[in-house]
Parts: C-alpha cells; sequence; structure tokens
C-alpha cells in the first residue's frame, strides 16, 4: 500500500505541475491572468507546500494545511465560474486587482502573480472545459486526496 508521504509527494508534484501549465497558457498562449486565476495559483502553491511539509513531517498537519487551501480553492473557483455563467459580472480592474498587485509576491515575482486580465475571459476551452472548470476539476480532486491523507489508518 502506499505511504502518506507518496501520495503527498505526489500531490505536491501535480500541484507544481499545474501551475507550470498557467504559466504556459500565460507566457506562451498570452492567456492572461485575472484576479481570480492568481488566487488559485497562490491556493494551488499553498497545498503544494502543505504536502510537501507533510511529507517530511507530520502527514496530518500537511494534509490539513493543503485541504484548508483545497477547500478555499473550491470557493474560489466557484466565485469564478459564477462570473463566467453571468456575462454582466467581472472581476475586472477593480481594488481586489490592485490590492493583488501590490503584495511582495506580486511585486517581487510578477511573471508568477500579476493580475492582468479580465475573469470574463476565461473561457477558452482544453478538451470541452474551460480553465477555470479545469480548475474546480483539480481542487476537487486535490480536496479528496487531502481528505484521503487524513481519514486513513496509515500513515
Amino acid at each position: 500500500m502506499t505511504s502518506s508521504r507518496t501520495i503527498l509527494l505526489v500531490t505536491a508534484f501535480v500541484c507544481f505541475l499545474l501551475i507550470a501549465a498557467a504559466l504556459y497558457l500565460q507566457h506562451v498562449l498570452d492567456l492572461l491572468p485575472c484576479p481570480l486565476c492568481v488566487i488559485q495559483r497562490y491556493l494551488f502553491l499553498a497545498v503544494a507546500i502543505g504536502c510537501v511539509i507533510g511529507a517530511f513531517n507530520q502527514p496530518k498537519v500537511g494534509a490539513s494545511i493543503g485541504l484548508v487551501a483545497a477547500i478555499g480553492g473550491l470557493g474560489v473557483v466557484g466565485k469564478h465560474l459564477y462570473i463566467l455563467a453571468h456575462p454582466g459580472l467581472s472581476c475586472g480592474i477593480d481594488p481586489m486587482e490592485t490590492m493583488l498587485n501590490k503584495i511582495p509576491t506580486a511585486t517581487y515575482l510578477p511573471w508568477l502573480f500579476q493580475a492582468d486580465g479580465l475573469c470574463e475571459n476565461a473561457t477558452d476551452g482544453i478538451l470541452g472545459l474551460s480553465i477555470p472548470q479545469w480548475s474546480a476539476v483539480w481542487f476537487a480532486i486535490l480536496t479528496a486526496t487531502m481528505l484521503w491523507v487524513l481519514v486513513r489508518r496509515r500513515t
């Protein structure tokens, strides 16, 4: 049977791959991230960090951090999907974007954390799903994985 450490390391690797995919979409395909996309990047990173902490320390603590971040991601992507379903709404140039772009991570790593796009523009599809829909799928998988690590008896 697979150990919690292996599951957590694989999950962290998947989160880093998802962030790499977002960077590919941004820098190669010129799809600018909106504020909600950037927040989702932070939450994927938080899941990954929680998993790494859990893999090398206490699996339950790391899985708990990852679970909180994954549930937060479901909430953020839910708002993003709501905006896409209601075309009159936007999270475009608003105080959230301004605040998000002024925090230190966005200032020092703008290529990763700067929000320049509009939420309603995230409709480009990949294999039949929009980018936020894929994000929702992955946050659901990550939530289930973190719950599984937390409830299983074996560490």
